[in-house]
């Protein structure tokens, strides 16, 4: 009964849509007040019935209902509960409607926490919520309904879900990239709702800010958690396999860099809004590109759904629809997006305009090594293959220029910079961040010059983000008004969600570059009681036993680490059963650290009784998610910044005192 008042509820949901992409819209274009405000109940309406549903079908994974045929295909009766609540969103019908639950919440978030902005921007961006929505309901309830039976004969127990997903990272990772994923649905909202209106200032802006950087925040852990995911649960000691779906979360990321970029420089400078807007038409039109390519089934992936044709030629319309609806009207006002303020060649807009440049190549070069594999063979030429040489050598050539001007830019000036008050910073930096970097890379037994290289580029961004703050404390400290601490104090929120963006980015890059030169691995044969030597560490076999797991059985092999004849770890690696599916899943065992990782995954027993042991030691390699949770909590900082919960911005008193430059720049 309760599967079929989910699916009502869904069809409720669906009507809440409609009527949301209607009425205010309406209202909006006649100045009918009432109407517009009829966007805040039904964008609540829409939330409720989805959140509705979406409790239906979990209850049908915890009560064991195998009659749901998405139940009887995801779960199994003895899936720890645990597993069996995220298994909701294990395979393509329920992940979808998680996908749609988020996306009502943005929704919803935009109505309940937009009282800063008018009422009829803000029933202009519900209603384009509403319309895209329509969209997503429709897939849901005519391709992909969660809520489908298996009647009258039904199994007694499921076909379980994916030992790959019985993991902690199935709990964390997808709801995350999705909140980033659905998230740029706003951003695509406020921009088309400014392009309906006329309304291109610098105001929408501001508006849309905030709403952006929450998503790339997301979207940024999201990443982040997959990649950390597939390092220890895959088994094959990597951190990202340019996987073509691990490439459509990368790929709306790049964006949505440039997207938070432009539209600072189009909130405080009243410049690139052209550029701005189609980054956010972009951005989304990136992640329904992801949607696709995960969910058509013309990937073979280990993370993607194995659909059938129906669900893609739905997709792709829809696509279709939103891209080519939006790009349309784009074109239609694109003379109205002309810039107001005016700037010099050597200016902070132009190096901010410049790294969207290389981002928005960066992107490009992603999205042709992933697409052109599929068209190739979709046209009948063969199969071809793009791997990570390709990527890595091109992200070499983009990431030099890109973080030249990631470190110049913070220290340049609006409108107009003078190259020689420059001079002496600029090769201050340089000099410290060579010497930084080549300094840490020589502690290293052999030295690698693309670790060098690595290194220089992390302290060239840490060295020129530090000097950035002293630039803007200097005053304060020169007049003696206020100590150092004071003055760190005075920096607003949001330049210091900008700092701890780059400093977080620069801790991602050490990790790359130090686990990409200085990783060690090697497969060796074992028996119980060998030991292997390994970058000064040593690794001895002790034993193998046997788990009994709720529903796998497991041989563990259990190693000790040794360094200086002195035990710093145990390790444990798991070889297990998964016996309704007949799968064998490798557990790594990993001893974690600030500094390295010591990574053991236990390979196939051979016929005398050995083992097939992978051994690896991966100095840094959490800095690499280190960095992407500052950037993330960079993100969080941004958004706290009061100003964007200001309906105007206050008029101040005439006086006759001038502005502390600090202030001047902060405004500016």
């Amino acid at each position: 009964m309760l599967a079929e008042l989910g699916n009502f509820a869904l069809v409720l949901a669906l009507m809440m849509g409609i009527l949301l992409s209607i009425y205010p819209m309406w209202g909006a274009y006649k100045n009918h007040t009432k109407m517009m405000a009829m966007a805040k109940p039904l964008a609540i309406g829409m939330f409720v019935f989805t959140a509705f549903a979406y409790g239906c079908l979990t209850h049908g994974f915890i009560t064991d209902d195998f009659s749901l045929t998405y139940v009887a295909n995801t779960s199994n009766s003895t899936l720890p509960l645990y597993y069996k609540i995220t298994a909701v969103w294990g395979g393509h019908e329920g992940s979808f409607l998680l996908w749609v639950l988020i996306f009502s919440m943005w929704t919803v978030a935009v109505a309940l926490f937009s009282k800063a902005i008018p009422l009829k921007m803000v029933a202009r961006v519900l209603s384009i919520l509403g319309m895209v929505g329509i969209g997503f309901y429709l897939f849901m309830l005519l391709t992909s309904n969660p809520f489908d039976r298996l009647l009258p004969f039904f199994p007694i127990d499921g076909k379980d879900l994916n030992p790959l997903l019985q993991d902690f990272g199935m709990i964390i990772h997808p709801p995350m990239l999705y909140m980033g994923y659905v998230g740029f649905s706003v951003a695509f909202a406020f921009a088309l709702a400014a392009l309906i209106s006329g309304q291109l200032d610098s105001t929408w802006a501001r508006w849309s800010r905030p709403w952006t950087i929450a998503a790339w925040s997301f979207l940024t852990a999201g990443v982040a958690l997959g990649s950390w995911w597939a390092y220890y649960e895959l088994g094959w000691g990597g951190w990202w396999f340019w996987d073509p779906v691990e490439n459509a979360s990368f790929m709306p990321w790049l964006i949505g860099t440039a997207l938070i970029h432009s539209l600072a420089v189009t909130e405080k400078r009243k410049v690139f809004k052209s550029w701005t807007v189609l980054l956010a038409i972009s951005a989304f039109s990136l992640s329904l590109l992801g949607t696709f390519l995960v969910r058509s089934g013309v990937l073979v992936s280990v993370h993607s759904f194995a659909s059938d044709p129906s669900r893609g030629l739905f997709i792709l319309g829809l696509l279709v629809v939103i891209i080519g609806g939006s790009l349309g009207l784009y074109a239609y006002r694109a003379p109205q997006l002309k810039a107001t303020g005016r700037y010099q060649l050597f200016s902070r807009e132009v190096l901010l305009i410049g790294n969207n440049v290389f981002l928005t190549a960066a992107t490009l070069v992603v999205l042709l090594g992933t697409l052109l594999p599929l068209v190739h063979k979709e046209l009948g030429m063969g199969s071809i293959s793009i791997g990570a040489p390709f990527f890595n050598q091109m992200f070499t050539y983009l990431i030099m220029p890109f973080v030249l001007f990631m470190g110049i830019g913070p220290l340049t000036r609006w409108k107009s910079q003078s190259p020689q008050a420059l001079y002496k910073q600029l090769l201050l930096a340089f000099a410290l961040s060579i010497s930084a970097g080549v300094l840490i890379n020589a502690s290293f037994e052999q030295s690698s010059y693309m670790a060098a290289f690595g290194l220089v580029m992390s302290f060239w961004i840490i060295v020129a983000t530090i000097m950035e703050i002293q630039q803007r404390i200097q005053p304060q400290l020169t007049s003696g008004k206020s100590t150092i601490l004071q003055s760190l104090q005075k920096l607003t929120p949001s330049h210091w969600g900008m700092v701890f963006g780059h400093l977080g980015f620069a801790v991602t890059l050490i990790g790359i570059a130090l686990v990409s030169a200085y990783n060690v691995e090697r497969n060796v044969r074992m028996t119980i009681g060998d030991s292997v030597s390994l970058q000064g560490y040593e690794f001895v076999f002790k034993d193998v036993s046997n788990y009994t797991g709720p529903n796998y059985t497991a041989d563990v092999g259990h190693v000790d680490v040794y360094q200086n004849s002195k035990k710093v770890a145990q390790l444990s690696a798991e070889k297990r059963f998964y016996p309704v599916q007949r799968n064998v899943m490798t557990e790594a065992g990993i001893d974690s650290g600030l500094t390295r990782d010591l990574f053991v995954a236990l390979g196939e027993q051979l016929k005398n009784g050995d083992w097939s042991v992978r051994i690896y030691v991966k100095p840094f390699i959490n800095w690499i998610w280190l960095g992407a949770f500052i950037m993330a909590f960079g993100g969080i900082l941004s958004i706290s910044d009061k100003r964007y919960r200001m309906t105007k911005m206050a008029k101040k008193p005439h006086t006759n005192k001038t502005p502390s430059p600090v202030l001047k720049e902060q405004v500016s």
